[in-house]
């Protein structure tokens, strides 16, 4: 997916100029435009950052509009699954295609040295987790949590976080946020 193409067109069909969706963000114009030229291609935590400026979630902004189609999709094999990751972080979204969601469901993979940006993740939503294999460093507020394999985390999304790998091992995830605003 081109993440510039796809910004600039939700902005535009909100009627929102590159100024205006930069001040709701909290950001510069010249990130936006950026952005929407990918000259670069922001971390998790920045697009989101700007996604809440117009306001849509991660997933309703990688996930393709349903064109009405009544059919459901129940099961969704490995390479359905759509990466709204960023670098090196892999988060794989079970269920894109699902109207009206009220969960984002990921399978998540941080490889060596992997994280979700020096910039904390914030927004209204609880999430839970389960680490299948590897380790994982887990900041919530002024907290650090080292989390092994078999190990689960669930907290209030309000509070500051973030997720890093420092670890010489690829860590795994399998997670969930309600309601689905990641």
């Amino acid at each position: 997916m081109d993440v510039g193409k796809r910004l600039k067109s939700i902005r535009l069909i909100r009627n929102m100029s590159q100024r205006e969706l930069a001040k709701r963000a909290g950001v510069t114009n010249s990130t936006i435009s950026m952005i929407e030229k990918n000259s670069v291609s922001p971390s998790i935590s920045s697009l989101k950052k700007v996604l809440n400026g117009i306001p849509i979630s991660l997933v309703e902004f990688f996930t393709e509009d349903n064109d009405g189609e009544e059919i459901q999709q129940v099961v969704y094999t490995s390479d359905e699954l759509m990466d709204i990751g960023s670098g090196d972080v892999h988060m794989h979204l079970v269920g894109k295609s699902f109207p009206k969601r009220q969960m984002t469901f990921l399978v998540e993979t941080y490889p060596e040295n992997a994280d979700t940006g020096t910039e904390m993740l914030q927004n209204d939503a609880e999430e839970g987790g389960y680490i299948l294999e590897g380790k994982i460093e887990l900041t919530v507020g002024t907290d650090v949590f080292i989390l092994n394999a078999n190990d689960s985390y669930y907290f209030d999304n309000n509070k500051p976080h973030r997720f890093r790998n420092p670890f010489s091992e690829v860590c795994k995830i399998i997670s969930a946020t309600t309601p689905a605003n990641f």
